[in-house]
């Protein structure tokens, strides 16, 4: 960027928006925009100055010598002194940045061809150049993430400066200039090169994260501001490849193709299992389209950023590359590996420049497979928990699978790839839809040991991972049986209590229907509407209402009910009270419990016929556990919008097994559960977790709301497995980038 950035207590007046000389409504709009930059970048500053300081603490306390903790500690104090003047200084060079945009830009220096004299020549501190190279890695991958969105910022701020479209080097509020000048507001801390090279890296992830959100926020409060409130990116569109006549498909909004409308297939696969679902197989020609996508986006940006001529450069051999990223491979575990493959290439290109003294690049098509591999992993990394252990996993991974796709497209264009199924075998053990508190330790460390087993013995054959797949996927096959007989368990129990609830239900109406308009005291109502019935639900579900003894139970209760309502108990035979305290005792009542209620619907009397007998008896029947007592009914719902009822409805066709992702907690978080069992009749739903646990139970009335309102959704197959769906969010972007066809419509 233009501005020029005075060094740490200088006494030279930075310039102001307020002192600027800009235009009227130059100086409004900038100011609308330093005042969102600054509330955004000062609260994000003061986060990362505390978990810097956080980060201080730990390294101290974990310090293998006396004086490594010396020197932590030191850097904690020095940075909490001098911690309130990094802000102020921060924002002041954001300022400072926005005051220049209409300068004039710089004519680059003219080469004479003669060599440098000796004298001009001076050494570079190897901090600067490790800080200066952190920086630029930070700010190339930011680039890459907001590529889009930092273009249309690059042409409206062309639009404020008078000036071609910035770029995003020369943008003052770009990924570049924002790293620029943490490096110089991070010389008012006064720590150590180290400290600052470890401050950047919590730049990195405590601030950066969000930067592609707040490109988006900037371009829309210009877009308010009405500089170039219409802006869109229009590619030119290249003409569509032929298509066979007679084939005829239904594009929908997002570029996925289908025969025509309908409802997708619920996933009802467990983890795991293949139940192909992974979609059509593509073709090597798939992956020259994806070429062409690539590449007209590369031609559009170059288009974008003039200077950028088309001379030869040297490039890698594709043997060259391959050795450095066996070297790279065999890195030991207990260092670091790449956080992602922008990281492993910028690694490979700086290692090769110091071998051969001069800058060198990739060939288009190894440019292409890291591309499309570092695509591939960003779109995973969106699904996954920000706690996940897995994390490390899929970064090890990185460097065989980029060696793998260099030399087999299979892995692009094989849904059913050996590689494939591996990475998304580790991923979804870290997926957002997995709470944290249901990872499975064993997985892991299968994962782990399949992991390690292609780090460690992959060189160049397509075996090892398959080996290593094979190994995992019977462990995968191992816990989908396990899940499944944990899960049949919750569903024979959940069966066996619908059968309860519509035994009890059946009971209670039988009785009602034998009482009907009879009057008869309020004691022995209550004794039929509770201990009898449960004599008569458990007799439904031993016998069935088919069988003798329903028929004699059902007999039994029109005699007890004809005799206390004619008066005329005294007449009830003795054999009655001994089946009634029999079938008493069977569903749990003590015998004693079991004589008072059986003379008390019999003759009207208990032992000792008084008030205080009967309360008694009352308070324990009140007392007692009843059959299906934790099944009360639920109040009447509310009456469903249309909406609801079509969504009631269509659950009420879904296969069982059917997978949902719920809502749960901070916007964005969700859980996947799965539909085991539902009763049509009671309108129960029993939902177990990927393991077959049981996780709840509610009614498909309360789920079909859920749905309705979009706080649940059913697993589709299309979008059952991780890889899959991010590969598809790969190619769509790719797709409207540059304004092509995807590459599963240009399959079709």
């Amino acid at each position: 960027m233009s501005a020029t950035f005075e060094p740490l207590g200088s006494s030279i007046p930075r310039p102001t928006l307020a002192s600027a000389a800009l235009p009227p409504r130059v100086r409004r709009v900038l100011e609308h925009l330093y005042a969102l930059v600054s509330d955004e970048m000062s609260r994000q500053l003061e986060a990362m100055l505390g978990e810097f300081e956080q980060q201080l603490f730990k390294h101290a306390d974990l310090a293998r010598n006396p004086a490594q903790q010396a020197s932590h500690l030191e850097t904690l104090r020095t940075t909490r002194l001098n911690r309130a003047d990094l802000v102020p200084r921060y924002l002041a060079l954001v300022e400072s940045g926005l005051t220049t945009i209409r300068d004039p830009i710089g004519a680059p220096l003219e080469s004479d061809g003669t060599a440098p004299a000796f004298r001009d020549l001076k050494l570079v501190d190897h901090g600067e150049v490790d800080e200066a190279l952190l920086l630029r890695t930070i700010a190339a991958r930011q680039e890459s993430r907001a590529g889009l969105p930092l273009l249309l910022l690059g042409q409206r701020f062309g639009v404020l400066a008078g000036q071609p479209a910035f770029d995003a080097e020369r943008l003052p509020v770009g990924p570049y200039a924002l790293g620029k000048i943490l490096s110089d507001a991070a010389h008012a801390l006064q720590i150590s090169a180290e400290a600052r090279m470890h401050l950047y890296k919590v730049f990195d992830h405590q601030v950066m994260t969000g930067y592609a959100q707040l490109v988006e926020t900037m371009n829309a409060l210009l877009a308010r501001e009405n500089v170039l409130p219409s802006l869109s990116f229009v590619p030119i569109r290249p003409r569509a490849p032929q298509r066979q006549e007679g084939t005829r498909r239904v594009v929908e909004p997002t570029g996925a193709t289908a025969s025509a409308p309908q409802r997708q297939r619920p996933m009802t696969a467990w983890p795991g299992q293949l139940d192909g679902s992974g979609g059509p197989a593509l073709d090597n020609e798939t992956f020259a389209l994806l070429q062409q996508l690539l590449s007209a986006r590369r031609d559009m940006v170059g288009r974008l950023r003039p200077g950028e001529g088309a001379a030869p450069r040297p490039t890698l051999t594709r043997d060259e590359l391959v050795n450095a990223l066996s070297a790279l491979q065999d890195v030991p575990l207990h260092q670091a590996p790449p956080r992602n493959l922008t990281d492993v290439r910028q690694t490979l290109l700086a290692q090769a420049r110091q071998q051969r003294g001069e800058a060198t690049f990739l060939s288009r098509d190894d440019a292409d497979t890291f591309e499309l591999l570092d695509l591939f992993y960003s779109e995973i990394g969106r699904e996954l928990r920000s706690d996940a252990a897995v994390g490390t996993l899929l970064n090890r991974l990185q460097v065989p699978l980029v060696r793998l796709a260099l030399q087999d497209r299979g892995f692009f264009v094989r849904n059913e790839h050996p590689a494939r199924q591996l990475l998304n075998a580790v991923a979804e053990a870290g997926a957002h839809w997995i709470p944290k508190d249901e990872s499975d330790p064993q997985l892991n460390d299968q994962l782990r040991r399949a992991v390690d087993h292609v780090v460690e013995h992959y060189d160049g054959d397509s075996g090892v991972f398959e080996n290593a797949n094979r190994q995992l996927q019977e462990h995968l096959r191992s816990m989908a049986r396990k899940a499944e007989v944990a899960e049949r368990r919750h569903v024979e129990a959940a069966r066996g209590k619908e059968k309860l609830v519509l035994a009890k239900r059946q009971a209670s109406e039988a009785i009602d229907g034998i009482v009907s308009e009879q009057k008869l005291p309020r004691f022995v109502q209550t004794l039929l509407s509770q201990a009898w019935t449960d004599v008569l639900t458990l007799t439904l579900l031993r016998s069935g209402e088919e069988s003798e003894e329903w028929q004699r139970q059902l007999e039994a209760t029109r005699e007890i009910v004809a005799a206390h309502a004619a008066g005329q108990t005294g007449q009830v035979s003795g054999a009655l009270g001994e089946d009634i305290e029999a079938a008493l005792t069977q569903v749990g009542y003590h015998i004693e419990d079991a004589g008072a209620i059986s003379r008390q619907l019999v003759t009207g009397t208990t032992v000792h016929d008084d008030a205080a007998s009967r309360t008694e008896l009352a308070l324990k029947l009140k007392a007692r556990t009843r059959l299906g007592a934790d099944d009360a009914p639920a109040p009447k719902p509310a009456e469903r919008t249309p909406k609801e009822q079509e969504c009631w409805r269509h659950l009420r066709t879904l296969p069982f097994g059917t997978w949902f992702e719920f809502d749960v907690g901070d916007p964005g978080d969700v859980v996947r559960r799965r539909l085991s069992w539902f009763s049509p009749v009671t309108d129960n739903a029993l939902f177990v977790n990927h393991r077959g646990q049981r996780v709840g139970e509610q009614s498909l009335d309360s789920l079909a709301r859920q749905v309705a309102a979009g706080r649940a959704r059913i697993v589709t197959e299309e979008k059952s497995r991780l890889v899959d769906r991010a590969w598809s969010a790969v190619m769509g972007a790719l797709g409207q980038l540059v304004g092509h066809n995807t590459p599963s419509e240009a399959h079709a």
